[in-house]
Parts: C-alpha cells; sequence; structure tokens
C-alpha cells in the first residue's frame, strides 16, 4: 500500500469520526425527546385508566382507608412546620417593605392572598409530595422487581384498581386536607411575627385579611392542591410500575419521581393560575 492511500484512508476514518461525533448530540437529543414522549404517554395512559377502572365498582374502601392514613396523617407535621416558617419570613419581608412607605398594616391583605393563592398548595406540594411520591414509587418499584405486580396480573386482579387508584385517591383527598391545615398555620404565624415585629394587633391583621380574601382565593388553592395529589401519585406509579434493574433500579425510580415531581408541580402551578385568574 503507497503513502498516499494510507493517508487517504486516514482521512477518510478522520472526517468519518468527525462526522459521527458531530451527529452524537443529535442522536442523543432525539433519544432524551422520544423517552420523555414515551414516559409522557405512559402517563397519561395510566391517569386515563385510573379514573376509567376507579370509578367502577367495588371499591377498595379499606385500602383507600390505609393510604390516607400512611399519606395524609404522618405527612402533616412535614407540612406544619413548613407552613409556619413561611408564614413567618414572608410576614417579615413583607412587612419590611411595607413600613418603607407607611403601610405595614396592610401585611394581612397581602400575606393571606400569597399563602391562600400559591404558597400554601405550592409547598405543601413540594415537601409533603417529595415525601410521597418516593415513598410510592419506592413501594411499587420494590413490588416490580420482585414479581409481585406479575403475581398479582396472574391472579387476574387489576394492579391498577388494585395498587394505583387508592394512592391517587388518598392523595387527591389528602393534600386539599393538609394545605387548608398549612394555610391556617401560616397566617396564624404571620400573624403572630406581624405583631411581634411591627406592632399589628392580631384583629386588625385578620380584618385586613378578610377585607380581601374572596372564596375562589380560598377555592383555587384547594383546586391546586388536588390536581398537584394527582400528579405526585401518577408519576410515582407510573415510576413504580416502570423499575428495573433491581435495587439500583428502585433507587433510581425515586429519585427520579422527586425531581419529576417537583417540577411537575411548578410547571402546572403556571398554567393553573393563569386559567383560575381568567375565570
Amino acid at each position: 500500500m503507497s503513502a498516499g492511500s494510507a493517508a487517504g484512508q486516514a482521512n477518510a476514518g478522520s472526517a468519518a469520526g468527525q462526522a459521527s461525533a458531530a451527529q452524537r448530540p443529535v442522536s442523543d437529543a432525539r433519544r432524551r425527546l422520544e423517552s420523555g414522549l414515551d414516559q409522557l404517554g405512559g402517563a397519561a395512559i395510566l391517569t386515563w385508566k385510573v379514573f376509567t377502572r376507579g370509578l367502577k365498582r367495588p371499591w377498595d374502601l379499606g385500602s383507600i382507608a390505609y393510604q390516607i392514613e400512611h399519606i395524609g396523617v404522618r405527612s402533616t407535621s412535614i407540612g406544619t412546620l413548613t407552613s409556619i416558617f413561611a408564614g413567618m419570613v414572608l410576614a417579615v419581608q413583607f412587612g419590611y417593605f411595607l413600613e418603607m412607605f407607611g403601610i405595614a398594616y396592610t401585611i394581612g391583605r397581602v400575606l393571606s392572598l400569597s399563602v391562600l393563592r400559591e404558597l400554601g398548595p405550592v409547598l405543601t406540594a413540594l415537601t409533603v409530595g417529595g415525601r410521597v411520591g418516593s415513598g410510592i414509587a419506592a413501594e411499587l418499584g420494590s413490588m416490580q422487581v420482585t414479581e409481585q405486580i406479575d403475581a398479582i396480573r396472574a391472579l387476574g386482579a387489576d394492579p391498577v384498581k388494585k395498587l394505583v387508584v387508592p394512592r391517587v385517591a388518598a392523595a387527591m383527598i389528602c393534600l386539599p386536607i393538609i394545605t387548608v391545615f398549612a394555610d391556617i398555620v401560616g397566617l396564624v404565624a404571620g400573624a403572630v411575627i406581624a405583631n411581634s415585629s411591627y406592632g399589628i394587633g392580631y384583629s386588625s391583621f385578620f380584618r385586613e385579611a378578610l377585607a380581601v380574601v374572596r372564596l375562589n382565593d380560598f377555592t383555587s388553592g384547594i383546586f391546586k392542591a388536588m390536581v398537584f395529589g394527582l400528579l405526585i401519585a401518577i408519576v410515582g406509579c407510573f415510576k413504580g410500575f416502570r423499575t428495573s434493574g433491581g435495587t439500583e433500579g428502585v433507587g433510581r425510580a425515586t429519585t427520579e419521581t422527586v425531581a419529576i415531581s417537583a417540577i411537575g408541580v411548578l410547571v402546572t402551578d403556571f398554567f393553573l393560575t393563569k386559567l383560575l385568574l381568567s375565570l
């Protein structure tokens, strides 16, 4: 082989390598897009199955009650602690700036709307949802890798109705309840800070709050919490059902559930806020 032909082959190989390297980012992006669309479609199908099969009798009320206790009662302390300090921080921040304009007495107005419409449901979903979603994914993921879900199918039972529906129903029931409790605790904590730091009486604080709060401010937060509960439970169940690879896969599914749920809550909150404000 001549030196010229060897150099030509080397140049051709180098060009092919450069072309392959240039195409790799495009290929990776396409693969990630396809994977994302596949998971989005799978989650949508699971949601459809939950509503179509969950509305049919018989209902496993025992499993729903157990999940309510597991998801709701055990998560109340997390939501309470978060809302206390969120209300205190907001009262400090709002009071500092409102006092500059001589209207610190309006802290109750600003704080109540912020907590009821946004911070109550969103913070509850982010904090409680992290615990709930990861727990669901870990539980169902462990059942998936140990073939317990396949055993349920082999016995003629429906895994969606038996495993997913109770968890989704419990999450949609519990998150609004925890949100209401978090709203109350957050406002009380804010009133304490407003009174101790800015000398605003409790009666004045809540009078200002009631002057601006309307029923739709309260119901919009409850509706958001219900949607967030649905989202978190669906993501956890879907990731649990898709788990593979043993214990490592369970850990990966749990991590992905927390990340996707948090992002999903914030994205969904934006669109729900736009929708509810337009009504």
